[in-house]
């Protein structure tokens, strides 16, 4: 895998190849999320969060950063401020390498993720404690690991959940990593918008 400014060019092109698929009539509240991409000491690492425990809807929970779209304002624009408010990262338009497929959840949003490079930001990054608890750094390799689908009674569709060191983390941030690995790394555009969450996530 190319790094650096290579890298941001491959990560660019295979989205560029990539067809999102973007949710329209939708009557769910909206949100938007990033897939960002930095560096650790020349290595590329994604960034994930655990939720701060105090946060009143999944307080706890692993999701990357983002949060709701406000009237006045696009859904890039929602998620390069939610990247601010919660890591202090301040990423341009011009760091927007592309989109991944819209994903409707159980707790009633419709998540719009976008793709971000940030680059070498990490000694600047500044947790927000009211909304991150921990700050995690997926590195590619990491990120390349096989998913498992998990029947749940009741629901059509398995529950998605992809490994990340000693924890199974769940749709719809597992399944977002997972489509970013599929269409990045692999270049296949994979759809993982129809896979379960469990029932805890749905609140």
């Amino acid at each position: 895998m190319p790094r650096d400014d290579d890298l941001r060019q491959h990560i660019a092109q295979q989205l560029s190849s990539f067809e999102p698929r973007e949710a329209t009539g939708n009557p769910l509240r909206e949100a938007a999320v990033c897939v960002v991409i930095a560096h650790r000491a020349d290595e590329p690492v994604v960034l994930m969060e655990k939720r701060a425990p105090s946060l009143r809807a999944h307080a706890g929970q692993f999701a990357l950063p983002g949060g709701r779209i406000d009237a006045d304002e696009t859904p890039q624009e929602a998620a390069l401020r939610e990247l601010h408010e919660e890591l202090g990262i301040a990423a341009s338009a011009d760091a927007v390498l592309g989109r991944l497929d819209d994903f409707a959840t159980r707790s009633g949003y419709l998540i719009r993720p976008f793709v971000v490079w940030a680059g070498d930001v990490l000694d600047d990054v500044v947790i927000n404690p009211a909304e991150v608890a921990v700050l995690h750094e997926i590195t590619l390799p990491q990120l390349d690991a096989e998913p498992r689908f998990v029947e749940q009674r009741g629901l059509g569709e398995p529950v998605f959940q992809w490994p990340f060191e000693d924890y199974w983390i769940h749709a719809p941030t597992a399944a977002i990593l997972h489509q970013f690995r599929e269409v990045v790394l692999h270049g296949r555009s994979t759809r993982v918008a129809h896979f379960e969450h469990p029932k805890f996530a749905w609140k």
